[in-house]
């Protein structure tokens, strides 16, 4: 313990000798040199460095000026893939690799950043500081380079790039359980993926459609499949599973899946309001479940912190329910070629190909939304038929509809531009356009109901439907927003500004153009900064200022009176701008003088030619700017304050040019509900005008539906294979299908090519368009409602799963067999070819036998197993039908595609093989092996085994 001392007295501190420091002391810590700056990054690339560590998954776009800048590490990553010269920054720390582009190009990098490679990337736009909040530190930063959005596959709303014709669907999966019974691989786990419930909600921002859905994890995959959705989010709590649980979860595909963590805790229904152009009634909250609560929820939260500080508007959400909607699984979606083919994936060729001519592009979103969502409401088909039956019966009507619709614009991807404050005079016009149609079109159908109703060549005709239909549109309000933006734009003020920028571009893209050939070349690249500086005043608004004072306006001068006042008072400024010129060329007697302005010299006068020798002394004030033998140029007071007057009309004009276009879309916000409904109406006739074109074209039918179980289909046709054999100048054969009442199974054999596939497709297809409100190629349909459509056709290996064709084929009938009820259609081809013969008989045998006795559902199941004909003879719900060759006495053979009753033991092989090119050599060694094995296989040893073994199945 130290001994206590006292301030102000002397002490004595006595140190042995030992105990002093021996040695070199060590040297003292320098001392902190404040003089010397610490190294760091240029302000911009700081900012930039930090959006990199805070959105570390994301590539980062800085705005620079008039580029779009990558920097760092990424350039490394990234800008070779998208054919982006690499480029260094030299800074104190050293040179930063850096890569950009023009903004201009931002649509076509961004659609291969993230569409073509699957990244997210982060938009760093620069946010000019306000002077009052610049630090007074070297006068401060300028710009903050604030990341604004993320912008991913299934958050895009306005870029060009976005496929018009399809939707743009971000998809949210909530599922109840741990994580490790998601995985579950027991015996139970069929069982357990038909309890476990699932949670679904999708939002589509560039138009703001959402939904919700509940359902269970083994309907998960068709769900996607239907939904098809540009990108998955899931929670952060499945992060842990591999690539291959989630496949098994959400199917195979394409599809981008993200995972999130909730940055919000899980909200009520009344919470989503913020994003919702209106809230969800309160009576209506306790309809959406769990589930569909927390899929919501995590869907709105990851929309909200992609898009940042972006103001999204979406339509109420729509809760869908499996009981409304035909299921159409994901194989059979597939399988059937609903919207792209089985082979190659395009969309020619695929039913949606060949039933589709709307001509708005929200119209045909519609119609692929109602192909792989058929209908179960019997009211809701019916509506959407009579309506197609009522324009096909009406050409004149039929074609001023479409004449209209075509000058339409896409009503709700263009509102949504609105919704999030971006939306141009373009759109404003689109909208009035699109509103002054919706007012013609409202007047003809109901023209054209007054007299349907008021016919005198029989009983008033029953259009109840029609007056339904146009009911729904609300026109009081959007006529008075399309009315003030008719009357606010100068739309040929708009067409030349799109002369200007359009002169520009192209200006622009030459000097690329050239400059591109000259560095392949080896040449030496042009120098064009001069000559863009020579650009005609037409080109560049704010290049130099003539005695014509030329601007372009786009709106009209009586938009406003405040408007109407400042261009009153620009058009006396220029006038007095006119009379100076006059009055200064008459004291300089300098005929070339003209007044200009430009960012480096302000307003100056400028003369040529012989002028330039005139002396400035008959101008008082006049001061000498710069002087060539032929120009020269000079200030005067008169033309600077005169000039500086003109400037400031122009800018209160340009402001309240600004002012009425933010009022004018406040108004198109104001009536956003309304204008989205009435879109809805548009799309709506869309679809039934392109159903009634397609049907007269291709003589097709209005199919009659009901509540039975019964198929009756006569002369059926394979949509889109009849559209093909048409244009090659051929005829298809048609067939009927009757199936589901006396006979609730159809057992089909014949040779290879002979149509049995299509004959199963086909009428899958007829089945899908009836229930979507689509007229059908048939001479008759009447067709009882059906819950689900299933399809085995065509298999392949899932080699990353480790499937083989055999495995994929059991698992895909495995689910037929397990979901198919009385209401199902099924039709099921070539079941068990991919393993032995006795083997494949087996298995075929058994799937006709649960058919026919446990799913008791309509099913057409082809096969080349001619043994189960016999097998089945005594099923009496089943009935045995076959297509079949036919051989003149030459030889010759041709196939006959007509379906008769019967059984056909002979696929007929080898023709097959011959028509394909297989050497006459080869076929000549399996006709051998063919009639060898057919003499070692006698008829009778089939009556005797073939008892026995269905007697055994039995028991």
């Amino acid at each position: 313990m130290l001994p206590t001392q006292h301030r102000g007295a002397k002490t004595k501190v006595t140190i042995k000798a030992n105990d002093l420091p021996q040695g070199q002391l060590p040297a003292l810590a320098p001392d902190p040199d404040h003089s010397a700056p610490t190294k760091a990054y240029p302000t911009v690339l700081q900012q930039h460095l930090n959006n990199m560590r805070k959105f570390s998954d994301c590539i980062i776009l800085t705005r620079i000026g008039d580029f779009y800048e990558m920097y760092f590490e990424q350039v490394d990553q990234y800008a070779h893939l998208v054919n982006l010269k690499k480029a260094k920054r030299a800074t104190v720390l050293g040179d930063v690799p850096m890569a950009g582009f023009q903004h201009t190009q931002l649509d076509r990098y961004l659609k291969m950043f993230v569409q073509d490679l699957g990244k997210q990337v982060a938009i760093a736009e620069q946010i000019r500081i306000p002077d009052e909040e610049r630090t007074k530190v070297n006068g401060g930063m300028r710009f903050d380079r604030k990341v604004t959005r993320v912008i991913t596959a299934g958050t895009l709303i306005d870029e060009n790039f976005v496929n018009p014709y399809e939707n743009n669907y971000l998809l949210a999966v909530h599922i109840d359980g741990a994580l490790s019974s998601i995985t579950d691989r027991g015996s139970k786990s069929g069982q357990h993926k038909s309890t476990t419930k699932v949670g679904l909600s999708w939002v589509d921002l560039s138009s703001g459609d959402f939904y919700t859905q509940i359902s269970d994890l083994g309907s998960l995959p068709s769900l996607v499949a239907r939904i098809a959705p540009r990108e998955v989010v899931l929670e952060n709590t499945l992060e842990a599973l591999g690539q291959a649980d989630l496949q098994k979860l959400l199917g195979e595909g394409a599809v981008s899946v993200l995972f999130h963590r909730l940055t919000q805790a899980p909200g009520l229904v009344s919470q989503w309001a913020p994003m919702l152009e209106s809230p969800v009634p309160e009576e209506e909250h306790d309809h959406f479940t769990h589930q569909e609560l927390m899929a919501g929820n995590l869907v709105l939260d990851y929309v909200r912190d992609k898009l940042q500080d972006t103001n999204i508007q979406l339509q109420p959400p729509i809760r869908r329910s499996g009981d409304e909607y035909m299921a159409i699984d994901k194989q059979s979606l597939r399988g059937l070629e609903i919207k792209s083919t089985l082979r190659d994936g395009l969309f020619q060729g695929s039913l949606l190909h060949s039933v589709r001519r709307t001509v708005t592009k929200s119209g045909a979103r519609l119609l692929g939304q109602r192909l792989v969502s058929p209908s179960l409401s019997l009211p809701v088909i019916q509506a959407r038929l009579d309506l197609v039956q009522e324009v096909l019966g009406h050409d004149a009507l039929r074609e001023e509809i479409v004449a209209l619709l075509r000058s339409t614009s896409d009503t709700l991807r263009l509102l949504q531009r609105f919704s999030i404050g971006k939306g141009d005079a373009d759109d404003l016009l689109g909208l009035a356009r699109t509103i002054h149609v919706m007012a013609r079109l409202l007047k003809s159908l109901y023209l054209h109901i007054d007299a349907r109703e008021g016919s005198s060549g029989g009983a008033p005709a029953d259009v109840g439907f029609l007056r339904d239909l146009l009911c729904r549109l609300d026109l009081e309000e959007p006529s008075k927003v399309a009315k003030a933006i008719t009357a606010a734009i100068d739309e040929e003020g708009l067409n030349r500004q799109h002369s200007v920028e359009l002169q520009a571009r192209d200006q622009a893209s030459d000097m690329a153009t050239e400059v591109t050939e000259a560095d392949m070349a080896g040449e030496k690249v042009p120098k064009l900064a001069n000559r863009a500086s020579k650009v005609t005043p037409a080109i560049t608004m704010a290049s130099i200022v003539d005695t014509s004072g030329e601007d372009i306006w786009i709106m009209r001068r009586n938009a406003s009176p405040t408007l109407e006042r400042a261009h009153e008072d620009l058009g006396s400024l220029l006038d007095g701008k006119y009379d100076l010129i006059l009055q200064l060329r008459k004291q300089l007697g300098a005929e070339t003088l003209t007044l200009k302005w430009s960012a480096q010299l302000g307003h100056f006068c400028h003369v040529k030619g012989k002028d330039a020798q005139a002396s400035l002394s008959a101008l008082h004030g006049a001061r000498s700017v710069s002087a060539t033998k032929t120009t020269k140029s000079f200030y005067l007071s008169d033309w600077t304050h005169l000039g500086t007057r003109i400037e400031d009309a122009k800018l209160r004009i340009r402001t309240e040019e600004e002012r009425v276009f933010g009022k004018l879309r406040a108004q198109v916000i104001e009536n956003l509900m309304k204008l989205r409904r009435n879109a809805a109406v548009l799309d709506e006739l869309d679809v039934a005008c392109s159903s009634a074109t397609v049907a007269k074209e291709r003589d097709l039918v209005r199919p009659t539906l009901d509540d039975s179980a019964a198929h009756t289909i006569v002369g059926g046709r394979h949509p889109t294979v009849d559209v093909g054999l048409k244009e090659q100048g051929r005829l298809f054969t048609a067939n009927d299908c009757t199936v589901g009442s006396q006979e609730t199974l159809q057992l089909i054999t014949g040779p290879n090519m002979a149509g049995k596939s299509t004959y199963l497709r086909q009428n899958a297809l007829i089945t899908i368009l009836a229930q979507t409100g689509c007229f059908v190629p048939a001479s008759y349909a009447r067709i009882g409602l059906v819950d689900k459509i299933f399809s085995r056709v065509g298999s392949a290996d899932n080699l990353y799963q480790d499937q083989s064709t055999f495995m994929v084929e059991m698992l895909e009938t495995a689910e037929i067999l397990k979901q198919a009820t009385p209401r199902s259609f099924v039709i099921m081809d070539e079941v068990g070819r991919g393993t032995t013969p006795e083997d494949g008989i087996a298995v075929g045998y058994a799937c006709l036998h649960h058919l026919h006795f446990v799913n008791k559902c309509r099913a057409l199941f082809a096969t080349h197993f001619h043994a189960l004909a016999d097998m089945t003879s005594e099923f009496d719900k089943l009935a045995c039908y076959c297509t079949d060759v036919a051989e003149d006495h030459d030889g010759t053979w041709a196939y006959v595609h007509k379906l008769r009753r019967g059984v056909n033991r002979d696929s007929h092989a080898l023709k097959v093989a011959r028509l394909a090119g297989m050497p006459e050599e080869a076929i000549a060694v399996a006709a051998n092996v063919l009639e060898d094995v057919r003499k070692r296989i006698q008829p009778r040893d089939l009556d005797e085994e073939l008892p026995r073994a269905v007697s055994a199945a039995a028991g």
